[in-house]
This record gives C-alpha cells, sequence and structure tokens, in this order.
C-alpha cells in the first residue's frame, strides 16, 4: 500500500464524501474513486458501503481509518524529525503548556548543560492539551504531561512529580479565606472549559494566562495542582481541595528513540524532581 493511497483513503473515510476529500485532497474526484477501487481490490475487502447515495465506513474501513491515521502521522513524524536531525544545529525540543512544568524546568535546564551527552534544548510554548501532538507528529523530542488530563498512550514515560489540587479564586471570593475545601463546596461555581468537550459551563481556554484573567475578573474559578502558586497574581488566593485528584507530571518521549542527548535529559528532569517537593518548587 502507498502511503497516496492511504492519504485518499483516509480523506474520503473523514470526509464520507468524495466531492469533499477530492476538493481537501485537491484532485479531481474520478481519479480519486478509481484509487480507492484500486486500493479495495488490492486489499480484498470492502473499505466503503456505498449504497443509498450514501458513505458508510464499513469494519474494513473503521480498521483502516484508525490504523491509517497512525501510519500517516508515523510518516510525518519521520520525516520531520529526520529533517531537524539534519540541521546544522541539531537540538533537543521540549513542549509544555504554560506553566506546565510544575517549576522544574530551569533547573533541569542548567545541571542538562553539564551533562557530557547534552545538547541545546529549545523550549517550546504550547496552547493547553497541544502537547501530545507537537510530540506523535515529530515537531517535539519530549513532552511534559499531565496525568489524568492528557493521553500518554504510545509514548515512553517518566515520572516526575505527584501533586495535590488546590482551588484559585479571587482574594475577595466567600472561600478564599479558608483552610481548605472540598468540592462540594464548589458546587455552582463557574469553571474554565480546557476544551469544547468539558462539560464545565465556562468559556474554552487555551492557556494559563487565560484563566487568571478570567478569575481575577471574577467570572470564574479554577481547580489546578499545587505548583500553580509558583506563578500566581497576587490579586488571586489559593486554597487546597481535600478531596480533589492527584495529578501526575510526566515526561514522555516517542518509545523508539535511541538519542543518548534524549536520554540524558530524562534522568537529569528525574534526578531534579526527585530532590524537589511541591511546595519547594521554584524556590
Amino acid at each position: 500500500m502507498e502511503s497516496r493511497e492511504l492519504a485518499y483513503f483516509v480523506a474520503v473515510a473523514e470526509e464520507l464524501h468524495f466531492g469533499r476529500a477530492a476538493e481537501r485532497l485537491g484532485i479531481a474526484q474520478p481519479p480519486l474513486s478509481r484509487a480507492i477501487q484500486r486500493l479495495e481490490r488490492r486489499l480484498g475487502v470492502t473499505l466503503l458501503d456505498r449504497a443509498n447515495r450514501r458513505i458508510v465506513l464499513t469494519a474494513a474501513g473503521e480498521v483502516l481509518l484508525s490504523e491509517g491515521r497512525k501510519a500517516l502521522t508515523a510518516l510525518r513524524s519521520a520525516e520531520l524529525r529526520a529533517r531537524r536531525a539534519g540541521r546544522a544545529d541539531p537540538r533537543l525540543v521540549v513542549v509544555m503548556k504554560p506553566g506546565g512544568d510544575a517549576g522544574l524546568l530551569e533547573r533541569v535546564l542548567a545541571r542538562y548543560a553539564e551533562h557530557p551527552d547534552a545538547m541545546e534544548v529549545e523550549v517550546m510554548i504550547c496552547g493547553i492539551g497541544e502537547q501530545e501532538g507537537l510530540l506523535r507528529d515529530g515537531h517535539a523530542d519530549l513532552a511534559m504531561l499531565r496525568i489524568p488530563h492528557d493521553d500518554p498512550t504510545g509514548f515512553a514515560t517518566e515520572e516526575l512529580l505527584t501533586e495535590r489540587e488546590v482551588v484559585v479564586l479571587r482574594r475577595d471570593h466567600p472561600l478564599a479565606g479558608r483552610t481548605s475545601v472540598r468540592m462540594a463546596d464548589l458546587a455552582g461555581e463557574n469553571f474554565p472549559r480546557w476544551s469544547e468537550e468539558c462539560p464545565a459551563s465556562g468559556q474554552v481556554v487555551r492557556d494559563t494566562g487565560q484563566v487568571a484573567q478570567m478569575i481575577a475578573l471574577g467570572q470564574a474559578i479554577a481547580v489546578l495542582p499545587e505548583s500553580v502558586t509558583l506563578t500566581l497574581r497576587r490579586d488571586l488566593a489559593v486554597v487546597p481541595v481535600i478531596d480533589g485528584n492527584l495529578t501526575t507530571l510526566l515526561l514522555a518521549w516517542s518509545e523508539e528513540s535511541r538519542s543518548r542527548p534524549l536520554a540524558a535529559f530524562v534522568r537529569t528532569a528525574a534526578e531534579v524532581a526527585a530532590q524537589a517537593r511541591p511546595a519547594e518548587i521554584g524556590a
């Protein structure tokens, strides 16, 4: 199977319409239809049910769509990683969302620079939830992920630290003076949404700066990892959540990586994290 054929099929399977898929691919519809038919003959299975003038994926088509997406992502990732490795100034790219390092990264970078296998590090700051995609598609070599919010499936990982949660409030909020709260105390409050699918009641946000601004304006409160206190605005307050979740900060990278500079970075990050407790991070 050629990568072009797979890309054609994925486009049709996602659009469930040959016309829209052809427009998306920048080709005419007849050759696209013929390409899909050739693919079905070669595989010996029906991928698309074209009955009743509607396109529906068959069981085989569902499997090929799922696996095809992964294969195309892997191909793009391989191409991008090869190009980056061939640069005159190769570097290790670490991606994180704003504040997503729990205050560890500055220490990690300083110690890593002294390692004999170290190479130049580029830190990429992305929007909330974008780390996984940038790691999977080859734009980054390492990503700082937060469990249970991010999905580390398919990556090699190293746990750095686990934190309890706190609620972030305006200083004049009725709960701001409490020594602790329970989740039940937060019922009826407006929470920001980290994605369109999130069931919270507030607006969708892309970074922690937006969250802080919304809280300062009295438009929301937020439950966040304890390390948020390291960069908290002075007009906001934090209160521990007794029955909140524990969140774990992970360093993730490709399972296939054999890079010595990357391995050295992971070991350095683990050493730095082992020496820091959440309340002391960044001190």
